[in-house]
């Protein structure tokens, strides 16, 4: 086996990059929710890990990216050449000293997987069961992450066709974006919504998580280039300039709608864009990023309002920012990609190309966006149906952390102030010391 050990170290780099993009998921997740259930958010992210990880050895890698020989079925679902990975030890990805070892790619891979999985879990905050949540993660991965990985990026239906889709725009965030709807839909609105106040409890976690997720994003971008070459630095500088567009624009429909740039909008604002380049960052010209960077922040400050204007409560707004930012980002290549990836793809009609790679463009989150959708509902259902998807009235008032996990985000027994209470009891404010007698 001969390798290249320049994108062999890049490539182990970028795939550690994309997994602390999940624990920045967490933080950005769980800051976002109210402080009786941001443990219960965080743990859905790491649960993701888990699970994702070991349907993605046992057989998830196979699904999505080995050729089951038959010209029908192979458009829709890959192979079994793979299980376990046992086949992938001690090969690489190209017989000609290019590539990397083959259980490097299926690592980098498996960390788009979990992050998929995990961004649903904002649809769905302090209302579901940790337990129904882990066998939904499993299901789903099964059933719509691993085939539409398949369809896109192996050698499914969607790739033949043509399909661009440079790091994730449409399996990962379009697909989220769906299915975070789905669910969302499935398992109802939280207890008092839109009666009671249900900011962010704790703005350092967002945007901690978002600086996280920023600085992992170049190795999600970036290292889907799978080399180092010139590719793989447009699309590092895409990412950087579409997501400081996008945050500033963000901050800009606020200001001028609310009065107020906000540290939640900035936050929002700059994975919106990461949303968006995502599918575009290694096809567009950079002044394409900074277009592409406007619309999605400007658009999708917007779109997080749908969720009250059409009744659905999408707790942390994945649908406003993942399934809108994903489509934007996707349909621009029908527009704006300067660079085919495939042979069979064409440029964009800004670039002299025709109306039909605009056509696969809208095709591909249609269809993916639609099946994901869908499949979900069903899922979603029969969960709920089964073993129930949803927690307690009573246990969602008091919070999933103490009911759930025995736990809270926040000890707070050893601060004393007026009002607070001690390990001993409730704290009794001292008496004033005496005036002091003052004599003539």
């Amino acid at each position: 086996m001969k390798i290249d050990s320049g994108t062999t170290a890049w490539m182990l780099a970028a795939t550690a990059l994309v997994l602390l993009m999940t624990p920045g998921l967490a933080f950005f997740y769980g800051g976002m929710t109210r402080a009786k259930s941001v443990l219960n958010m965080m743990m859905m992210s790491f649960g993701a890990i888990i699970t994702v990880t070991v349907a993605w050895v046992l057989f998830g890698h196979s699904i999505a990216f080995t050729d089951n020989g038959s010209s029908v079925l192979n458009n829709i679902v890959g192979g079994f050449d793979a299980l376990g990975l046992q086949s992938l030890v001690d090969t690489a990805t190209k017989d000609d000293g290019t590539g990397m070892p083959s259980l490097v790619f299926s690592a980098f891979q498996l960390t788009f997987a979990i992050i998929t999985v995990a961004l649903i879990s904002g649809a769905i905050a302090d209302r579901a069961k940790f337990g129904a949540w882990i066998l939904f993660t499993v299901i789903w991965a099964t059933v719509v992450y691993f085939p539409v990985a398949h369809w896109v990026w192996g050698t499914g239906w969607l790739n033949t066709m043509g399909i661009e889709d440079f790091a994730g725009g449409t399996v990962v965030h379009i697909n989220a974006g769906a299915a975070a709807l789905a669910l969302a839909l499935v398992i109802g609105k939280r207890h008092g919504w839109r009666k009671e106040p249900m900011r962010p409890h704790n703005l350092t976690l967002v945007l901690l998580g978002a600086g996280l997720l920023w600085f992992g994003w170049f190795g999600f971008n970036a290292g889907s280039e799978l080399a180092v070459d010139g590719t793989a630095g447009l699309a590092f500088m895409n990412t950087q300039i579409a997501t400081a567009v996008a945050a500033g624009a963000w901050l800009v429909v606020e200001k001028l709608r609310d009065g107020h740039a906000t540290s939640l909008g900035v936050a929002s604002g700059a994975v919106a864009g990461l949303v968006a380049i995502t599918p575009a960052c290694g096809f567009v010209d950079p002044w394409a990023a900074m277009l592409i960077g406007l619309v999605a922040g400007a658009v999708c400050a917007y779109a997080v309002g749908l969720k009250y204007r059409l009744g659905f409560d999408d707790s942390l707004d994945v649908v406003g920012v993942h399934l809108v930012g994903g489509v934007i980002g996707a349909v621009s290549l029908g527009f704006l990609a300067a660079y085919p990836f495939l042979e069979q793809q064409s440029k964009g009609l800004f670039y002299g190309g025709g109306i039909g790679q605009l056509g696969l463009q809208v095709l591909g989150p249609v269809a993916v966006g639609g099946y994901s959708f869908i499949a979900t509902w069903i899922i979603g259902k029969i969960i709920d149906r089964t073993m129930g998807f949803r927690v307690s009235t009573e246990n969602e008032i008091t919070g999933i952390d103490v009911t759930t996990h025995a736990e809270t985000g926040y000890d707070l027994g050893t601060v004393y102030a007026s009002g607070m209470t001690t390990p001993n009891g409730p704290l009794t404010p001292a008496p004033a010391p005496a005036p002091k007698k003052v004599e003539a």
